[in-house]
């Protein structure tokens, strides 16, 4: 069957079987291996994306569904070499450690800070709570994920000051 895809503001036309899911479109396809592979249950949290801005397991998710939806992954955040707010404060707080869950994690905390850029504790937990870090790095995440939102808050505050001018 026929599909097309935007991913990453960039259209994708691709041939697929009507039962292949979004994170092999992604990884085996389209070679977007930021999005990574791993219980391919739900239970890990390492491939998500954003679909529409909301937190989306991309193993679950079949590809042919999401025709005509805005896909954001790992890839689609930064702008050249500037990093988004979200995963530089990862960088900052020293939140990667083996590295292997951190795309799933920032996308999550994207979808979560993009909604509501001052979260409470518990707003974090819940927001990334189907997202596991076998390293157990969860407060530099949550640290991150705070230090992201008031980069984003700021700069939102910011760009309406200006806007005013």
């Amino acid at each position: 069957m026929s599909v097309n895809l935007t991913i990453n503001k960039k259209q994708y036309s691709l041939e697929l079987k009507g039962n292949e899911t979004l994170l092999e479109v992604l990884r085996d396809k389209l070679s977007m291996t930021g999005t990574k592979t791993a219980c391919q249950e739900t239970e890990c949290g390492t491939c998500t994306v954003m679909i529409n801005g909301k937190a989306v397991l991309s193993c679950i998710t079949l590809a042919a569904n999401v025709q005509g939806d805005e896909i954001t992954t790992i890839e689609g955040l930064a702008q050249g070499d500037v990093l988004h707010p979200v995963q530089q404060a990862y960088v900052d707080c020293g939140s990667v450690q083996c590295g292997f869950c951190i795309p799933g994690m920032i996308m999550s905390s994207v979808a979560l800070l993009e909604k509501k850029p001052e979260p409470t504790q518990e707003e974090i937990e819940y927001a990334l709570d189907g997202n596991i870090c076998r390293c157990a790095g969860y407060p530099k995440i949550f640290q991150a994920v705070r230090e992201a939102g008031k980069k984003m808050k700021n700069s939102v505050i910011a760009s309406e000051a200006k806007q005013s001018l």
